[in-house]
């Protein structure tokens, strides 16, 4: 796919590291504009980057950077930063609501403390985000909305083990399906998309299976170069779409899927949410 993201303007939450920096970089080589929404200000003890480290990294691609600490569970932190963006950068062109928090803790053992945590960040956050970015986008030429987060596949399975979170999650997937028909006519695409494996990231390596599950999963590239392919589209003809990283690379062309894993020859992990029915596109888990 041809294009280029040269002088839009991305305003990307959880930016400060994992998925949503690669998203950030991958447009910065193109010559972005990145507002880079978290709330990691100074080194956290047990995660890499900040927001400087990453307006940094931005910079050094070739962006142009605006790091912001931004809390999205808080109104006036989420209205201000996204009006100081378009300030900045003369408009929105993309918003990319990456922030989640994850807890994969079945109902007894759940803190309601927590279970506010993850529906405040995934599910309000996003709705948020999205909420005050519209005005901005309206006024864009090809305008783009993306959550990371899954298709709705209603299945018990999905939902037995760890009902709080999967909640939060399909709840930001609720906004991609609302939001999709309510800004249809103003050209506004609403997309979600979703890794088929796991991503190397610091939630897996820290809260989901160590190293052992990084060397088993795909590297946060796959899901910047199917995000960037995204946003490249028309915005009036992708909309409401449930994509699936490999899938949607290989609608675009791509074949070889060998390049974004951690280690080649060890199994992928599967990730959760992937519907059944959904067939990956020949060898790219080979």
């Amino acid at each position: 796919m041809t294009g280029t993201l040269k002088g839009k303007t991305l305003f990307v939450t959880g930016a400060s590291r994992g998925i949503g920096l690669a998203i950030a970089l991958r447009a910065a080589r193109d010559g972005a504009n990145i507002a880079i929404a978290a709330k990691t200000d100074t080194p956290h003890p047990k995660l890499e980057g900040t927001i400087h480290t990453a307006a940094a990294e931005i910079e050094a691609a070739g962006g142009r950077a605006l790091p912001l600490v931004v809390d999205v569970r808080e109104e006036e932190s989420v209205a201000s930063a996204i009006a100081k963006t378009a300030e900045t950068f003369g408009g929105i062109d993309i918003v990319v609501n990456n922030a989640s928090a994850i807890s994969l803790s079945p109902t007894p053992q759940t803190e309601m403390k927590r279970f506010d945590l993850m529906h405040q960040i995934n599910t309000r956050g996003t709705y948020m985000v999205s909420k005050y970015a519209i005005p901005h986008l309206a006024k864009a030429e090809n305008p783009h909305i993306v959550m990371l987060s899954p298709p709705l596949d209603m299945q018990e399975k999905w939902f037995a083990p760890h009902l709080a979170y999967t909640m939060a999650k399909f709840g930001m997937s609720m906004c991609v399906l609302g939001l999709a028909g309510e800004l249809r006519r103003q050209g506004i695409a609403v997309n979600a998309l979703w890794p088929r494996t796991t991503i190397a990231t610091a939630a897996v390596n820290n809260l989901l299976g160590g190293e052992a599950l990084m060397q088993a999963s795909r590297t946060p590239q796959i899901m910047a170069d199917a995000a960037h392919a995204l946003f490249l589209m028309p915005s009036r003809e992708v909309t409401g779409r449930f994509l699936i990283d490999d899938s949607f690379l290989a609608e675009q062309g791509v074949t070889d899927f060998t390049q974004y894993r951690v280690t080649p020859g060890i199994p992928l992990a599967p990730d959760f949410f992937v519907p059944d029915a959904n067939v990956p596109p020949p060898n790219a888990l080979a």
